[in-house]
């Protein structure tokens, strides 16, 4: 009997088994809400390190801001609050009052990160102020799923101020390039296309917003994290101005940038298979699995104090390497386990392989396996780790490009995209043609130019539109 629903009979129904089998999240008791299990959240983490570690590379710091904001701080800004009203959770009552102001939790922070910018900024001098926040967010979802689309989730949310428009913008590209580009090309393993928003698909009250957007394996597409371009809509509403050099006063120029646990879902769905999750080397918490198939007989302990000494030697050659000596249990049930949690590489060894002075090398992805001498699995598990990343990235790039179709015709795209992904000129499609392909089902993913590079405009001559079904 099957472990898990297979992908081709009901795509969705697998996830959901990934997500209960592996061990990785479930249903909070509030509808919307998540639990993220250990499973989950180590990969969790091991994302937030990757993520951190770039966005300070690129000059921001870390704060936290409150997660209830005045009401008040969102009327400032018309176009965003009208953006997010039918998302916000509000509090009206507190300490058994109503409230005299309502406080709304937090949905994203432009508000309230723009309020205390506003105190910090005073000259030139002080610009550009980046700053990160990891946090929650919530944000009132009506069909949620989970990673996907939920009422709570997590996230990070850059936000930065600078002194002139193409400095802000020039962040906002190295934000979208340098961090979520890279991390999900070569941490990821996931070839996302990255574009332009349309105005109809762009962030609520920025200028323009930027894309990286994955395929998953059923052709659909999946927002995977997005830089914003906000003008100076937002340092004009809260007074976010500095003093020149030569004693004039302006607004600061704003960017926002973002990336959540939407991305788990997009690696569950990019990578994995009828077997369960599948993790490149680069992101996974356990790259390598030591496991003792069984103990030589009378259990004398001899194969797992060989396999433990293996795991401290590739820990110690920089593979983080766990250990399954529970041989209390099957194997085969064993194997399965690490199967679904998507393990990159397993060793096996029992009382044959020790007599020999091998292991069984098993690599998930491919599920292919290969006999190593003891003497040589450290070289060959650190030659293999990034040889699977390359070929997850190339086995991922292949299945995207299969079902990215280009068309000459708005009507050719639709049909395309309603089981694939359609490219065509964006002068075909327009407003009107991206109002009709939204009251299909379908949507205007990103605009990308022919070369592969961003449009400057929302009417950019040369752009092509990627229009597709999306989670």
């Amino acid at each position: 009997m099957a472990v898990l629903t297979a992908q081709r009979d009901d795509f969705p129904r697998w996830y959901q088994d990934v997500l209960t089998k592996a061990k990785l999240a479930e249903n909070g008791p509030a509808r919307g809400t998540i639990v993220i299990r250990p499973n989950g959240y180590a990969v969790w983490e091991r994302m937030q390190a990757e993520v951190d570690r770039r966005i300070k590379a690129a000059g921001a710091q870390n704060a936290y801001f409150p997660l209830l904001i005045p009401m008040s701080f969102f009327e400032r800004e018309a176009e965003h609050v009208e953006g997010f009203s039918p998302e916000l959770a509000v509090v009206t009552h507190g300490g058994g009052k109503e409230l005299s102001e309502p406080l709304a939790i937090r949905p994203t922070s432009e508000t309230v990160i723009g309020e205390y910018m506003a105190k910090w900024i005073d000259s030139y001098r002080d610009l550009p102020l980046i700053l990160n926040q990891w946090a929650n967010v919530v944000r009132w979802e009506m069909r949620p799923r989970i990673f996907l689309r939920t009422t709570e989730f997590l996230w990070q949310e850059g936000h930065t101020a600078h002194t002139g428009e193409l400095e802000a913008r020039q962040y906002a590209r190295r934000i979208l390039h340098e961090v979520y580009e890279d991390f999900m090309r070569n941490t990821l393993a996931m070839p996302v296309i990255v574009g332009r928003k349309t105005a109809r698909e762009r962030f609520a009250g920025a200028a323009n917003t930027m894309t990286c957007e994955g395929i998953m394996r059923d052709a659909k597409a999946l927002q995977m994290g997005t830089s914003h371009e906000l003008g100076q809509r937002f340092s004009r509403a809260f007074n976010m101005s500095y003093s020149t050099a030569d004693g004039t006063t302006e607004h600061c120029w704003t960017t926002s940038w973002g990336a959540s646990t939407r991305m788990l879902g997009g690696l569950i769905m990019c990578h994995g298979d009828d077997f369960g999750l599948v993790l490149p080397p680069a992101l996974a918490p356990v790259q390598a699995v030591v496991v003792v198939v069984k103990e030589t007989d009378g259990s004398d302990g001899t194969v797992t104090r060989a396999a433990s000494a293996l795991v401290d030697e590739l820990n110690a050659g920089g593979v983080r390497t766990g250990l399954d000596d529970n041989v209390s249990q099957g194997f085969g049930w064993r194997a399965t386990e690490w199967d679904l949690q998507g393990v990159p590489m397993r060793l096996e060894i029992g009382p044959r392989d020790l007599a020999d002075n091998a292991a069984l090398l098993y690599r998930r992805d491919t599920r292919e396996k290969s006999t190593v001498s003891l003497g040589s699995v450290v070289d060959e598990v650190r030659q293999l780790a990034p040889r699977i990343q390359t070929e997850m990235l190339a086995a991922a790039t292949a299945r995207r490009d299969a079902v990215i179709s280009h068309c000459t015709s708005l009507d050719d795209a639709r049909e395309v995209a309603q089981q694939g992904v359609a490219t065509v000129p964006w002068a075909l499609v327009g407003d009107a043609g991206e109002a009709e392909l939204a009251a299909g089902g379908l949507t205007v993913r990103c605009l990308q130019r022919g070369d592969g590079s961003l449009p400057e405009s929302d009417d950019d001559a040369g752009a092509l539109a990627y229009i597709a079904r999306a989670y």
